[in-house]
């Protein structure tokens, strides 16, 4: 069965949580952990993203976003990309392929 779309417009907020393989570590060090959040930070950039939380657990990850931009999906495979080409060439493949998210809080979208 198909995956639910993905509801995304300006000024959503988002529940976001991911893990990794069978619930392997994501995380083994500090520098693991500075790399992902340095992954955050450039999608911030890249994807005007709001992040107004974030905690990093051993093996999965929550994020509170808003979007600027209906771009949530993008901006998630980006994040999750950019760390597991970090993360496999160090240690191997332990990202899961789906993220799940959860809008929380929406605003009306402008007129």
């Amino acid at each position: 069965m198909a995956r639910p779309l993905r509801l995304e417009f300006p000024g959503a907020f988002y529940h976001i949580m991911n893990r990794g393989n069978a619930g392997e570590t994501l995380f083994k060090s500090k520098r693991d952990r500075e790399r992902f959040v340095k992954c955050l930070a450039n999608a911030v950039e890249r994807f005007s993203l709001r992040i107004h939380t974030y905690c990093l657990m051993e093996n999965h990850y929550h994020l509170r976003v808003e979007t600027v931009e209906p771009n949530l999906s993008r901006a998630m495979q980006w994040i999750n990309v950019s760390y597991a080409a970090y993360f496999n060439r160090k240690r191997g493949s332990k990202i899961e392929d789906f993220v799940v998210s959860a809008t929380i809080e929406t605003r009306k979208p402008p007129a």
